[in-house]
């Protein structure tokens, strides 16, 4: 992705969540120069990866397989007691754009219509050698409510409903009808180590310096 493509995102994605009255943390809107002036206070947010996470999976099409991230909260796998215990995110997604199908091996996540278009779901099982179970049915649960689909079926999750995904459970999250604020609470997150593609993709994306940063990545801060 091109920088100008990330600052755009982020513009739009300040947008979005401004007209739903959502606001993030103080550090989500520090300029490049607050950001340098506090780098050695950094040290859970660059080690639990909180904030922002623009990505198209180096899909190269970030319209169509992409999108904005905020960790709002977070913990460490492999430093207990750093961070958080649970982990807490935004997902903003456009409309049509899609993530890849992945599952996890560790994380159990509650994903939250919070506002704007359809939340849009499909569920596959991991057969035992990580691959994709095209034919059994997948047994979910939305607010505690269990949900029996066929693998691949179109799930539409209504504003201020969710689903709870469980380790091993290949899932696209998608919206439609609209640009979608999307929610997610669940146990600690660990991107570098906890994501399963059935894709070729790449969890986060190379970027082409076309212009200066609005803000770093979650994954940038050692540049500061």
């Amino acid at each position: 992705m091109k920088r100008s493509e990330i600052n755009a995102a982020l513009r739009w994605a300040e947008n979005l969540l401004n007209e739903s009255c959502i606001r993030l943390p103080r550090f989500a809107y520090w300029d490049m120069e607050t950001w340098k002036a506090n780098k050695d206070s950094i040290d859970t947010l660059r080690t639990v990866m909180q904030g922002w996470d623009i990505t198209d999976f180096g899909s190269g099409d970030f319209e169509k397989i992409g999108a904005v991230l905020f960790t709002v909260r977070n913990g460490s796998l492999t430093a207990p007691g750093v961070g958080a215990p649970y982990a807490e995110k935004y997902m903003l997604i456009l409309d049509g754009q899609r993530l890849p199908v992945h599952y996890h091996a560790v994380k159990t996540e509650d994903i939250i219509n919070r506002g704007g278009g359809d939340l849009v779901l499909k569920f596959y099982n991991a057969l035992p050698d990580g691959s994709i179970d095209y034919e059994s049915d997948v047994a979910v649960y939305s607010d505690g409510l269990k949900l029996v689909v066929k693998a691949g079926e179109e799930v539409i999750i209504p504003r201020g409903n969710s689903v709870t995904i469980t380790p091993r459970m290949y899932h696209i999250i998608a919206a439609k009808n609209g640009a979608l604020i999307a929610g997610e609470v669940s146990s600690v997150n660990d991107d570098k180590t906890d994501n399963y593609f059935a894709e070729p993709v790449a969890r986060f994306a190379d970027i082409e310096e076309d212009e200066a940063p609005l803000y770093p990545l979650c994954n940038e801060y050692d540049k500061l």
